[in-house]
């Protein structure tokens, strides 16, 4: 149960870095990243806050990843609703400032892409299912066999051409994220040599069996301790 409780609690904590590097992205003001044009394009034409729409396109992609044979489990469950709701909340929180120019907001880019990246890292080895747009990057490398980099800068672009065309906001630092998120995750993944095709994620099945495992385990060491 303590491996449980580790593991979620790593699952937890990435999927809020995650958010919070998604905020910094935001708060860049130089154009949102592909993703985020695609929730902004969402959230326009249905009139709802981008945190949920998030929610909304992360069901789709999720759905999509299963079709090709990623299982979800409990973590890609919740990185579909935990992400958009932490994004609403520290949307309106107020707690990242707006940068003012372009120098500044070219770092505050990249660094949101860094924390994404990391967060990705954290809630991915917790091995309790990939969020449903990685587990579509990671279908789309093993039905490929191309790099995990070029994978998510192929979904990059996709998702911000289509988000562009339902009024998402594109601009430059559109094409700056486009460019540098797939090679900012194979860095950050490369550092903590971390592959995330070795991963074998548990189903929500497998997660419940085994918990349901430990706990008679546990119940069976403490009658013979008795």
């Amino acid at each position: 149960m303590k491996t449980y409780v580790s593991r979620f609690i790593k699952l937890i904590s990435g999927l809020f870095i995650c958010a919070l590097g998604v905020v910094l992205t935001l708060k860049a003001n130089i154009g949102y990243a592909p993703w985020d044009v695609f929730h902004a394009g969402t959230a326009k034409i249905t009139g709802i806050q981008i945190g949920t729409a998030s929610i909304i396109v992360g069901l789709a992609a999720l759905l999509l990843a299963a079709f090709l044979g990623e299982k979800p489990g409990i973590g890609s469950v919740l990185n579909m609703i935990l992400i958009g709701i932490f994004i609403n909340c520290i949307l309106a929180a107020d707690l990242i400032p707006l940068s003012g120019g372009f120098i500044t907001g070219s770092l505050m880019l990249v660094a949101g892409l860094f924390t994404i990246s990391l967060g990705t890292y954290f809630y991915m080895d917790s091995s309790m299912g990939s969020g449903p747009r990685d587990s579509l990057m990671v279908a789309l490398k093993r039905k490929t066999g191309l790099s995990i980099g070029i994978c998510r800068s192929f979904l990059e672009f996709a998702a911000a051409l289509i988000g562009w065309r339902m009024g998402g906001l594109l601009g430059i630092g559109t094409i700056m994220a486009a460019f540098l998120a797939g090679f900012c995750i194979q860095i950050t993944f490369k550092a903590l040599k971390f592959d995330s095709t070795s991963i074998k994620h548990e189903t929500i099945v497998d997660t419940l069996r085994n918990i349901s495992r430990g706990k008679q385990e546990q119940i069976a060491k403490s009658i013979d301790q008795k």
